[in-house]
């Protein structure tokens, strides 16, 4: 079965240098399911955070679901990340190293199951994002130039 993508962190790959990705599950309610079938979600603010030996999504933006009513959700609640107890290890190894951070890159379905994509990233640099615009616009233009012939 296809996996189909609910949202996408469009940001992520500008402001960061993503080095590694990482799948995990997440831990939902059912109107959050719903809200995600729906497609209603954002991650532009979005962040992950390890306490303990557990991992956390927080600031994820899941609208609520109208049907729901009463037993509806908050929209901005932290959700626990599944993963297993040595990926965790492991990436907390990692984020120790100075100005690493997890970033959630996309939401998507896969198997009729809710995934988080998240990536491993440093925080790039004023002068980094100058060279990732000077690099689509040459990858544009020889596009354009392919395209002309």
């Amino acid at each position: 079965m296809p996996e189909s993508v609910i949202t996408t962190n469009r940001k992520a790959g500008f402001n960061y240098e993503l080095l590694e990705r990482f799948e995990a599950g997440l831990a939902l309610t059912g109107s959050e399911v719903k809200s995600l079938r729906n497609g209603r979600a954002n991650l532009t603010d979005a962040y992950a955070l390890i306490k303990g030996n557990e991992l956390w999504l927080i600031n994820c933006h899941i609208s609520e679901y109208a049907p729901a009513a009463f037993m509806n959700h908050p929209p901005r609640r932290t959700r626990k990340l599944l993963l297993h107890r040595q990926q965790i290890e492991r990436m907390t190894g990692q984020l120790q190293q100075k100005g690493l951070t997890l970033i959630p890159t996309k939401l998507y379905w896969k198997k009729g199951r809710a995934k988080c994509e998240l990536a491993l990233a440093r925080g790039k640099k004023l002068f980094d994002k100058r060279e990732t615009i000077k690099q689509r616009e040459t990858q544009r233009e020889v596009a354009r130039a392919l395209r002309g012939k």
